[in-house]
């Protein structure tokens, strides 16, 4: 998610450093982009001179220490996990200007249990963009107790200013998108478990049936089914027990690494070809 941000707002005309602690993985982020713009000019929706100026407009750094200091914006997209966000937003507070937003990226976790950490923390805000964020067109702005009302319309002109289309969302679990589909998403995975149909018979009856461009299986793969274990976890713990109880399916596909696309295989394996479903 973090290189898909800053293509997005590199495009958009922004200088956008990306950081990450991980020498490796850092590169690999800033490969991903060049590799998008390069399919964009092949798929005809980049041009070359567009390619080139926003590959111009990010650079990437292992110290966000060199980055930060200097920023208008600061968005965390670092792993579901509550302990190191809190642990990265405190870092970045520290480091960053007292009137810059700083956004988190979360697509589940609650906003009040990290806004302590962010100092002055009316400029925080959630930014939570959808995969893969250079073609998704919808960012759910996430308005947390603590927020303030210029840091809402500030994040508001951001969300315009990228090409995006926002949506306001009170500070929840799950809050809109996550919740809603997550719920559609293990009911099917349920659905497998159960024998009830296959799993590209599932899907192809949401995209038939309701007109999803993707059935809700391709999608977890897609999304990772480690990072929809963990808002299903989430969810179990903050909203109810029983409806968001990750199925066995679920939790046997993680722990055997079996993540969805990331890995090769989840619902789907993925291949050069497209995915194929393994039944």
């Amino acid at each position: 998610m973090g290189h898909g941000i800053a293509q997005v707002a590199a495009a958009a005309g922004c200088s956008v450093t990306l950081v990450d602690v991980d020498k490796e993985q850092l590169q690999q982020g800033l490969q991903q982009i060049e590799l998008n713009l390069e399919k964009g000019v092949w798929r005809g929706k980049v041009t070359e001179a567009d390619r080139d100026a926003t590959l111009r407009r990010v650079s990437g750094s292992t110290e966000a220490g060199t980055a930060v200091p200097g920023a208008d914006l600061i968005v965390e997209a670092v792993p579901e996990n509550l302990a190191l966000k809190k642990e990265v937003l405190g870092s970045l507070g520290a480091l960053a200007r007292a009137d810059a937003l700083i956004a988190t990226n979360t697509s589940s976790l609650p906003l009040a249990s990290m806004a302590s950490v962010v100092p002055g923390s009316g400029r925080f805000i959630g930014l939570h963009f959808f995969n893969p964020p250079h073609l998704m067109r919808l960012v759910e702005i996430v308005v947390a107790q603590e927020t303030s009302d210029e840091t809402v319309r500030i994040a508001r002109q951001l969300v315009q200013y990228f090409g995006k289309e926002g949506i306001i969302v009170q500070d929840s679990p799950g809050f809109a998108t996550s919740r809603l589909g997550l719920a559609i998403g293990l009911e099917a995975m349920r659905m497998v478990e159960q024998g009830v149909a296959s799993t590209a018979d599932i899907d192809r009856a949401m995209e038939l049936g309701y007109n999803h461009p993707m059935g809700p299986l391709k999608l977890s793969d897609l999304v990772g089914l480690d990072v929809r274990l963990g808002i299903s976890e989430t969810l179990a713990r903050e909203l109810d027990p029983v409806r968001f109880e990750p199925p066995g399916i679920l939790r046997r596909m993680v722990r055997e690494g079996k993540l969805g696309k990331k890995s090769g295989e989840g619902f789907y394996r993925w291949t050069d070809d497209g995915p194929q479903p393994v039944e």
